[in-house]
């Protein structure tokens, strides 16, 4: 008889940086009535996410709270911590890592690629970066952190708005777009967005993810360089070979893994009635077959990459070595 597979917990990371509002979101979570317990893993006890009287005794790794959720500061490694958590998986929903505002989110979510222990037990469900609509276009000049949190977000939460008019909320999300096209964003205050649209989104499951297709995916929109980060986006109606695409997609990461933050694609291989779905973290790699192609729609195989001075023309030339 062979044993259960474990079932797996949906973990969300929470990034932002300092003042974005992180905090506030992460408290709503944690009392907010929505029938739900979370466990929380905070980066940094220096930098608490959570109000320090939440906390009612720091020397519990995991508590409960008075809302039924359930807290953990980070006194090490985390995947010691995920794996203490693992034992007691039956007494929450989730867990939200919330990083330090100066964090970035990659090394946190390369944990759930990296470790099968933890990968066997947890599932990343999305990266959610939560920015500050009056100060965000000006951090990015300053801060690399604040680049580092949008091209890893799978949801970008647009917090404050009430401090901009229209127009400057669309100079917002253009240069979010600009960084990241493939993030979805909500516009919120005081970190008002409704949960169900932070929680649980599923981002990284390869069945789902670019289920809805994303219209940037388009050769009008080829190529976005900003000073730091960029993404560029590759075309194909011709199938690709899938040998060539695997080996050719294997050596980009490895070689350009640093510079590449993040990359994701639908693919369609020669004589290969499924597509497939392609996303990466650095030099970490993921692949599967999300669904049939339908009859009425067109086989036409799309990647995107976001990074920091990524080699426009390798990958181009690698990508059209591919076209079967």
């Amino acid at each position: 008889m062979n044993a259960p597979i474990p079932t797996q917990t949906p973990v969300t990371v929470l990034t932002g940086f300092l003042g974005s509002g992180k905090t506030t979101l992460l408290n709503r979570i944690l009392s907010e009535q929505h029938g739900k317990k979370y466990a929380v893993i905070v980066n940094e006890f220096g930098e608490v996410g959570i109000d320090n009287d939440l906390i009612v005794n720091a020397d519990e790794e995991i508590f409960e709270m008075n809302n039924g959720c359930i807290c953990c500061t980070v006194r090490g490694d985390l995947i010691r911590i995920l794996e203490g958590l693992m034992k007691r998986a039956d007494k929450f929903d989730g867990i939200i890592v919330e990083t330090t505002g100066l964090a970035d989110p990659a090394p946190v979510a390369q944990t759930f690629f990296v470790d099968e222990d933890v990968r066997s037990r947890t599932k990343l469900d999305a990266i959610v970066t939560v920015v500050d609509a009056k100060h965000m276009l000006g951090e990015i000049d300053t801060a690399p952190e604040v680049l580092e949190q949008l091209a890893f977000a799978d949801l970008v939460v647009i917090n404050k708005t009430d401090s901009v008019n229209l127009e400057e909320l669309a100079a917002v999300e253009a240069r979010i777009r600009k960084v990241n096209p493939m993030a979805a964003i909500e516009h919120a205050e005081r970190c008002d967005s409704a949960l169900d649209k932070v929680l649980g989104r599923d981002a990284f499951n390869l069945k789902r993810v670019l289920e809805v297709e994303p219209d940037f995916l388009t050769e009008d929109h080829a190529h976005d360089h900003d000073e730091e980060i960029g993404s560029l986006s590759l075309v194909s109606d011709t199938a690709l070979d899938e040998r060539m695409f695997s080996t050719r997609i294997r050596q980009v990461t490895q070689t350009f893994g640093t510079e590449i933050l993040r990359m994701k694609g639908i693919i369609a291989f020669k004589d290969d009635p499924e597509r497939f779905v392609v996303q990466g973290v650095h030099m970490l790699l993921e692949g599967d077959y999300q669904r049939p192609w339908k009859a009425d729609e067109q086989r036409q195989s799309r990647l995107v990459f976001i990074g920091r001075d990524l080699p426009e023309q390798v990958l181009r030339d690698g990508f059209k070595q591919c076209q079967a």
